[in-house]
């Protein structure tokens, strides 16, 4: 996907983020939420308080006036393939909602690249919690940076 398929806000937030030279992880700082959860608000993923949306939109040097839009009850994911297995189905709908803010992050954080499924690992914990028990998913990928030539 082209970065002109994404929404306008996406594009005005993505746009502003970069002009003022700071990341999603200052923006964590600013906003007190995870860096993932600030990137899947700038792709429409996620809804913020007005207050959050103030703050940011005063961080990127935005308009205030985008605040509707920042706060406005969002319609999560990107494409209209599903799978039917139920618990393939919760890791497609992690990717619907988080897949773009992750690239976008681990691109700032590494380059841009790809994490390798080959010089992977995947690890299942489970984390016991009197309120239900948790799954960790940890996926542990070599950092692959595309090649220039």
């Amino acid at each position: 996907m082209s970065s002109t398929e994404f929404p306008a806000m996406t594009q005005k937030l993505l746009a502003a983020k970069k002009a003022k030279g700071i990341s999603f992880t200052d923006l964590e700082t600013i906003l007190n939420r995870d860096e993932v959860w600030i990137a899947a608000l700038f792709y429409g993923q996620a809804t913020a308080s007005e207050d959050e949306a103030s703050k940011l939109l005063h961080a990127l040097d935005l308009s205030q006036d985008l605040v509707p839009e920042l706060t406005a009850s969002t319609s999560k994911g990107l494409g209209p393939i599903v799978p039917t297995d139920p618990l393939i189905y919760r890791f497609y709908e992690i990717m619907q909602v988080y897949g773009m803010p992750m690239k976008e992050i681990i691109h700032e954080k590494f380059g841009d690249g790809i994490m390798s499924a080959i010089d992977f690992t995947l690890d299942i914990e489970k984390i016991e919690d009197p309120k239900g028990d948790r799954v960790k998913v940890i996926m542990n990928g070599k950092f692959l940076p595309y090649k220039k030539w």
